[in-house]
């Protein structure tokens, strides 16, 4: 048995290849970018108009002057230029900025009549509701670099540099695999003894959010069909995320088929709770293999701690611990690393967990209620509220 620490460093020393190809700009929400993104351009590329109102010389302004407005001058025009000073030009939002002026007034500081327009302000100042040229990037500075998990935010950015395609690592070749005579697929109507197969469907759904892809499947309690399935996925998979069979009871296949088919077992047990039976491995050929247990509050959990910070660690993406602080004593007596289910709320900019109860590493209905696990060290039975600790997310707070 290893402790939580060592499970990490032993998963996070295995370490895989990432290949990097191309794809369109819709699809990059959730994936990992694999190239350096620079601006072809200043960005803004010209002094740009902020508000809607009108654009003045600075020097010309006076108390109650009127200023002739000589024409409008929409966004996306090409430039043009103040011809008289102590004119003005009724400008639109995202404008190029009329040579001739450094001011943009608001329609709401300004009276128009008879085309004419005075200020209803005490003083303007140059630079005025003006965004400057460059003033975000400078032409070929670095705006991205590899490693980046991409948003709507990036999304943008990428759009502004003209990249219709983008280089983004490519996730391994993944497949989730649940087994036990008890599970049935979703459409099927469980009989008393059955109950239907969500761990598969909760990893997937987590893979998703961070745009991992992958294949699920399930195996019953059959040594030789499990054996004949390993083998066959070992061969077509980098990654095998199985879940249940991985304990102590008389049909729980999965570590003895694995060491048969030459996967090494690197760890089987870790001190923690919930997900104790936790097996991980990698065969000959440098395929991965997670074997977490069955309850789902464990598959949880694992994926969690360990899966999702190893394949972002192996894609460069680079990691921030989260903590919390715990907002009532809790006591355990068990000298493992317990997994608090919580929920988080933000205090001032400090995240402050509330333990979540809830009947077991079975209970996956509370899950619904909770943010995230606290990590609560072996070493010790009481932690106090105020005490901070290291927090695996799976909900925003």
């Amino acid at each position: 048995m290893v402790s939580v620490n060592e499970a990490s460093q032993i998963i996070q020393s295995i370490r895989l290849s990432p290949i990097a190809g191309s794809i369109p700009i819709e699809e990059i929400a959730g994936r990992v970018l694999a190239e350096t993104i620079v601006t072809d351009r200043d960005l803004p590329p010209f002094d740009r108009v902020a508000m809607d109102g009108i654009a003045i010389a600075s020097k010309e302004f006076r108390l109650n002057q009127k200023f002739l407005i000589e024409r409008t001058h929409p966004a996306g025009a090409p430039n043009v230029t103040l011809q008289q000073d102590d004119g003005c030009i009724e400008v639109m939002t995202g404008a190029v900025l009329p040579e001739g002026t450094d001011t943009v007034v608001r329609y709401e500081d300004v009276l128009i009549q008879d085309g004419w327009a005075t200020i209803k302000l005490d003083a303007v100042h140059a630079g005025m509701n003006i965004h400057k040229q460059a003033s975000d990037a400078q032409h070929g500075e670095i705006l991205l670099t590899p490693g980046t998990m991409l948003t709507s935010a990036e999304a943008a950015l990428l759009a502004s540099v003209g990249k219709l395609k983008v280089r983004v690592y490519e996730f391994p070749r993944t497949i989730i695999v649940s087994s036990g005579d008890e599970l049935v697929d979703i459409p099927t109507t469980p009989e008393p003894h059955q109950i239907r197969r969500s761990n598969s469907y909760a990893l997937l759904a987590a893979m998703f959010e961070i745009g991992w892809r992958a294949e699920i499947n399930h195996l019953n309690d059959n040594k030789e069909l499990i054996t004949v399935k390993l083998r066959e996925w070992l061969s077509a998979y980098d990654v095998l995320i199985l879940t249940g069979g991985v304990s102590k009871g008389k049909f729980d296949f999965i570590p003895e088929v694995l060491a048969d088919l030459g996967v090494e077992k690197l760890f089987h047990q870790v001190k923690q709770k919930p997900g104790k039976p936790f097996w991980f491995g990698q065969s000959p050929g440098g395929k991965v293999v997670f074997a977490l247990p069955g309850n789902p509050v464990s598959t949880f959990l694992c994926f969690y701690r360990y899966i999702k910070p190893w394949i972002m660690s192996n894609l460069n993406v680079s990691f921030v611990q989260s903590q919390a602080v715990l907002s009532a004593d809790v006591e355990f007596k068990a000298d493992i690393t317990y997994f608090l289910q919580v929920k988080v709320a933000q205090n001032n900019g400090t995240l402050i967990a509330t333990p979540v109860s809830g009947g077991g590493s079975g209970d996956f209905v509370n899950l619904v209620k909770a943010n995230g696990f606290l990590e609560l060290p072996e070493g010790q039975t009481r932690f106090l509220a105020g005490e901070v600790y290291d927090y695996y997310s799976f909900r925003q707070a």
